[in-house]
């Protein structure tokens, strides 16, 4: 048995979820998202609960019960409250700005690294050397965070590039005289 797909989504105030046509749309203050159902679940609404609960005893069903749950629950907590990733910048004339729908970022090359802001996520930058992505979808927000530190992942020597705000670094000793 699922340990995860067992337990209701709670539904938070001011969230409002539709099944229709195996398609479960959530819809929140911050916006709205839609997952598509596999035919070997199936989700109910009973009050301000929503379960999931599997077609069948096939392993596949089983497997897609806890998913979807997951899924699912990952919605309603991004549509009520959002998610959102910080970054650090490190190093000597390393910063970043927000630049209409782009963010530019100095990252130590001989040119200015220019990424686009793709819909539905927000980028703030506070200081010159953090970055805060922001936005209701999981996957997305954690996307645009990895591709950002992926221009200057943090180097072990020195610590100096892109690195999220909660990591930490392991540093390695340098040349001996």
């Amino acid at each position: 048995m699922s340990r995860v797909g067992k337990y209701p989504v709670e539904i938070p105030a001011g969230v409002q979820i539709a099944i229709a046509g195996g398609i479960v749309t959530a819809k929140g203050r911050l916006g709205e998202l839609t997952l598509p159902l596999t035919e070997q679940v199936e989700a109910s609404i009973d009050g301000n609960h929503l379960s999931v609960k599997p077609v069948g005893t096939a392993p596949r069903a089983r497997m897609m019960w806890g998913t979807t749950r997951a899924l699912i629950a990952t919605m309603v907590k991004g549509v009520s409250t959002g998610y959102a990733r910080s970054l650090e910048i490190t190093g000597t004339g390393y910063r970043a700005a927000v630049q209409g729908k782009n963010l530019e970022i100095n990252l130590g090359f001989s040119h200015p690294v220019v990424y686009p802001v793709p819909e539905g996520i927000k980028i703030t930058c506070e200081r010159p050397t953090s970055i805060k992505v922001e936005g209701v979808d999981k996957r997305l927000v954690g996307q645009v965070a990895s591709e950002i530190r992926a221009f200057r992942p943090p180097e072990p020597y020195k610590g100096k590039g892109a690195r999220y705000t909660d990591e930490t670094i392991r540093r390695k000793e340098g040349k001996k005289k």
